[in-house]
């Protein structure tokens, strides 16, 4: 018998450490920002990711509203919704969602590129995003992440 042994370690909730990270989304393009971001969350930027584990860190997104679309996606792109009854589908452009909800955008952007589950749900209330320059988390140090 072999007398190293190799073990995988897996990340699990009391061996997890999360920390605080903030990112300027002003002129960055939404879908490459909302990667960057959607990889923090989950933790895939660590080497100890465990895919079935909330192992990532907390994600502060300020000046949502000045993010970029690229070609005509400001007037072409259309986010649709349903209430459920007959004749009841919505859809509204990129322009206007971000004239009625500023940080819309990104929440959505996000939101879709995140598993839709259980996990997925923990993993997504870990995002804050702001409209302005202001968030309320100055005390837990956010660390600035360029893109």
């Amino acid at each position: 018998m072999d007398t190293l042994s190799y073990k995988t370690k897996s990340a699990n909730d009391q061996t997890v450490v999360r920390s605080w990270h903030i990112i300027d989304a002003e002129g960055k393009t939404l879908g490459r920002m909302a990667t960057k971001v959607t990889e923090i969350l989950r933790g895939k930027n660590k080497p100890s990711f465990t895919p079935h584990v909330d192992c990532g860190d907390y994600v502060i997104v300020i000046n949502a509203e000045k993010v970029k679309l690229s070609g005509n996606k400001w007037s072409n792109k259309k986010y649709i919704s349903h209430s459920g009854y007959p004749g009841g589908q919505k859809e509204i452009t990129a322009k206007a969602l971000v004239e009625k909800k500023p940080i819309a955008l990104v929440e959505n952007a996000v939101r879709g590129m995140i598993p839709r589950n259980r996990l997925g749900r923990a993993v997504f209330k870990k995002m804050f995003v702001y409209a302005g320059t202001d968030h309320p988390h100055q005390a837990q140090k956010p660390k600035t992440i360029k893109l």
